[in-house]
């Protein structure tokens, strides 16, 4: 199976296609640039819901749902806002079909036109606070803190699964606040949620930073973001948090009577991850033998594999590897036992390894008479023997460990495929290896471009944290702040 994968080092875009394809995580569809999410994908999402849904609701928020559709309208009184969008927009102006008149195909019934045509929600910014409007009236009605789990529409030219796509998965928050301060505070506060789930969940090490005016969202204020480094060099942004100000709230008229009876615009934020989060972890952490999944994300934790000879044999493994399953589970760990008789132990063997299953426990005759089982860890790839005696504690140490593993193997990869450099000929010598750059920028939207359109590198963030020591920009020699984050990007 393994072999089957193209390495990294030979072609990495194709090793992840041959990753999503073969493991099972999502399959082109029959509409262009939308993916089929297969269940072992979809298991992966399903963890990454549960675990931020609970994250949510910990820090203050409700869930919510608004409609698919949007009034064409309504983007139009963000001018930013439409203009940010407007090229990736899917539009809906019928609503209904009819036969041709040879009865061998359907047309569209040119009687059906809607009277305002409908965009596919691309976000929901819009269709919120025209209904936010309805909901606050004082500031008693503040805040309103929600999320909502949805689809998105964003109709992209060049798609790729997980990473890019017509249609994905996301969830986005929307909040409304009376002041500034409180709605740079939620920013920051979710910005900090993202950050504690890219790193205790999915073990990826992430900067959190600000984007400079070009690469903020349309219509925000100031836009943050978490970004990662995944193992070709090039960054990903993994999360971003959106301070809105009062842009929407002007737009949409939505204004509140404070404690001293004076009318104001209503303060926003918006902060939203998408299914691309199952392209960084596979980018980040996989290898040439199959994915590689951080335990607390994982579908599937263990894997029993019984080894045998024949139907008596088999029937003797259930029975101990079942004892095995039922008291890791009720430790909390997800596992399976593959009882498959058409097929060897070795095939069942690479096809958890490809999926990335954290563990595997292998069991034979021999390992019932002696009281051991043979486990294997998939980041390492190395096996022990151990008793069975106190096997669940062992296993739940050793799945806090691999967990721990693979954040620090991508700490340290970022670590070292992170150069500091003071003139822009070395900046296009260290770009062209990939990894994140940190370099002076004199904080102008003219040099930012002809860096983006010289070396194909974008600033990545200003980094909240680290050195913030000012300097010289590495391409006009004005002064610099601190160091900003370039890299070359998905």
């Amino acid at each position: 199976m393994a072999k089957e994968i193209t390495s990294r080092a030979e072609n990495f875009s194709l090793w992840y296609n041959n990753l999503v394809l073969k493991a099972g995580l999502a399959e082109n569809s029959a509409v262009r640039g939308c993916m089929v999410i297969k269940p072992y994908g979809y298991g992966l999402w399903e963890n990454m819901q549960s675990a931020l849904n609970q994250m949510f609701k910990d820090t203050g928020h409700s869930n919510v749902y608004f409609p698919l559709f949007i009034p064409k309208s309504f983007l139009a009184k963000e001018a930013e806002h439409v203009d940010g969008f407007a090229k990736e927009c899917a539009v809906v102006t019928h609503y209904r079909l009819r036969n041709t008149p040879d009865g061998k195909n359907v047309e569209v019934d040119p009687d059906a036109k809607l009277e305002e045509e409908l965009i596919v929600r691309p976000t929901s910014e819009t269709i919120i606070w025209n209904t936010y409007k309805n909901w606050i009236q004082s500031y008693r009605d503040l805040p309103l803190l929600y999320n909502q789990w949805a689809n998105v529409v964003r109709w992209e030219m060049r798609t790729r699964l997980f990473l890019r796509t017509a249609e994905f998965l996301w969830q986005e928050g929307h909040t409304a606040h009376s002041t500034k301060e409180e709605a740079v505070e939620e920013t920051l506060r979710m910005l900090g949620v993202y950050e504690e789930f890219a790193k205790n969940w999915l073990a990826l090490p992430v900067i959190t930073g600000v984007k400079t005016v070009s690469e903020r969202f349309a219509g925000a204020v100031d836009t943050y973001c978490i970004e990662a480094m995944m193992q070709d060099g090039k960054a990903l942004q993994a999360g971003t948090s959106h301070f809105l100000g009062q842009n929407f709230a002007k737009a949409f008229d939505v204004k509140f009577a404070g404690k001293d009876g004076e009318l104001d615009y209503v303060w926003a934020t918006s902060w939203g991850v998408s299914t691309r989060l199952i392209g960084a972890l596979i980018m980040a952490h996989s290898d040439d033998n199959g994915l590689v999944l951080p335990p607390k994300i994982a579908p599937l934790q263990v894997i029993i594999i019984p080894i045998f000879k024949g139907e008596e044999e088999l029937q003797e493994m259930k029975i101990h590897c079942e004892t095995i399953k039922n008291e890791l589970q009720k430790s909390g760990i997800s596992v399976k036992a593959d009882y498959r008789d058409n097929l060897r132990s070795g095939f069942k063997f690479a096809e958890y390894e490809l999926q990335g299953v954290p563990v595997r426990l292998a069991v034979g005759p021999r390992d019932i008479k002696n009281g051991t089982v043979e486990v294997a860890r998939r980041d390492t790839l190395t096996k022990e023997v151990v008793s069975q005696e106190n096997l669940t504690q062992h296993i739940v140490s050793l799945l806090n460990d691999i967990q721990n593993n693979i954040y620090n193997k991508a700490l340290k990869f970022r670590d070292e495929n992170t150069h500091y450099v003071d003139t822009y000929e070395e900046f296009k010598v260290k770009i062209e290896n990939g990894g994140f750059i940190m370099a002076h920028w004199d904080g102008t939207a003219e040099t930012e471009a002809l860096i983006k359109e010289e070396t194909k590198a974008t600033i990545r963030c200003i980094p909240l944290e680290g050195d913030a020591t000012p300097g010289k920009c590495m391409v006009t020699g004005q002064y610099s702040d601190r160091r900003v984050v370039f890299a070359r990007n998905y």
